[in-house]
């Protein structure tokens, strides 16, 4: 019998059982068999062949984004449309054979926008050269999925269940599970919260099918056994996934109030450019980037040229960016608000203080623009000298002191 008869055995097998205590068990053994069968599945053949065309590119730029999606549901326009590069798109499916990258130009951030071929049902067991397609994904920092509006949810749930089958799981974070094998000692098993999926004798179980007999476990979150299993495996890769629904002008109002209200989800319309702004607005908040400023001593901040970075970065990966020997001569850096949100706060001061008549739409503009100074940036006041440690927010103008 071979990987793929094991597989739709086993899916059949749970698929009819009954799920409850009696069976929880039965039920992790088989998950971590399936996911044994899979993780062998996706392993190269060994027999030797003429290797066929790549799909991967070098990864350029500030950020990768992946477009997936079935044939003919409006890739190649996207990409076309959004980018200076032009993909052949055609009314017919497979116009895209390999993977064409292009760059998005964002704020100040060049996005590189890979236009995969269409990939259909099957594809992780490698239908339609999916593994190409799916192994490309995996090197993304986020998954745009395209999707028919007028096929309403079926493509949507398809392809989740292609990208859950090859360990990429969309919107979710790792799991928080200490695991570590050892080489001696027996299992030591333990928890920080109320355990309602897994106990110590299904975790047991799980370690056995994949010849674990000693290692330390610690839950730390109430976590489900397929969960457990992909920090067993440990190449899983947790990625942000946005969900576009194109083709929206060919559906009712009221399907699209109901496609545009699902999470993670935009809807827009490529043949007639309708809510590609928002769609940018979207990716740019789920790459996590900023934009920084350099200040020189003395001289204006360059807005033309921005340095852009993950959510969460320091001065000192800052300093890393501009240079790699600058870092071990700081001494200190000066943080300022951006010039744009100080000019608002600026002129609201002023409009309070020449109590100047405005009309009430506008008279809830001061709390507006305070809010928005206070919340984008990183320091309390303007400017403000800081360390290494220092965590930067979008916008901020930095000037860096060495000794």
């Amino acid at each position: 019998m071979g990987i793929l008869e094991k597989i739709a055995e086993i899916e059949k097998e749970i698929s009819r059982t009954q799920k409850n205590k009696a069976t929880e068990y039965h039920l992790g053994l088989l998950k971590a068999k399936l996911a044994k069968y899979r993780a062998q599945l996706l392993e190269p053949s060994k027999s030797a062949g003429a290797k066929g065309e790549g799909f991967d590119v070098m990864k350029s730029g500030d950020a990768r984004v992946a477009l997936i999606g079935f044939p003919s549901v409006g890739k190649s326009t996207f990409l076309s449309l959004m980018t200076s590069t032009e993909s052949e798109a055609a009314s017919y499916e497979f116009t895209t054979l390999t993977c064409i990258p292009g760059v998005i130009e964002y704020k100040g951030a060049n996005i590189q926008l890979l236009d995969l071929p269409g990939i259909i049902e099957g594809a992780a067991q490698g239908k339609g050269r999916g593994r190409q397609v799916i192994a490309v994904a995996r090197t993304a920092d986020v998954v745009i999925m395209m999707l028919d509006a007028t096929k309403g949810d079926v493509q949507r749930a398809l392809l989740e269940k292609e990208l859950e089958s090859v360990g990429i799981r969309l919107n979710r974070l790792k799991p928080n599970i200490y695991f570590k094998p050892k080489k001696c000692g027996g299992l030591s098993y333990n928890s920080t919260v109320p355990l309602t999926h897994c106990s110590e004798k299904l975790v047991q179980l799980i370690l056995h099918e994949y010849k674990i007999f000693n290692a330390e476990v610690l839950f730390r979150e109430d976590c489900t056994p397929d969960e457990f299993i992909d920090v067993i495996v440990g190449n899983r890769v947790y990625m942000p996934c946005l969900y576009v629904y194109n083709k929206v002008d060919q559906i009712s109002m009221e399907e699209v109030d109901r496609l545009a209200r699902k999470s993670h989800s935009v809807v827009i319309s490529c043949g007639m450019d309708l809510n590609l702004d928002y769609l940018l607005e979207k990716l740019w908040e789920y790459l996590a980037l900023i934009c920084i400023y350099t200040k020189k001593r003395g001289e204006r901040p360059d807005f033309g040229d921005a340095i852009i970075m993950r959510r969460g970065a320091t001065v000192e990966h800052v300093c890393h960016r501009i240079h790699r020997s600058l870092a071990s001569q700081f001494k200190y850096a000066l943080v300022w608000v951006s010039s744009v949100r100080v000019c608002v706060c600026v002129c609201v001061c002023v409009c309070e203080r020449e109590k100047d008549p405005v009309p009430r739409a506008v008279a809830a503009l001061p709390l507006l623009c305070v809010r928005a100074r206070f919340q984008g940036t990183s320091t309390k006041y303007s400017p403000q000298r800081v360390g290494l440690t220092h965590v930067m927010e979008h916008e901020d103008v930095i000037q860096i002191v060495k000794k």
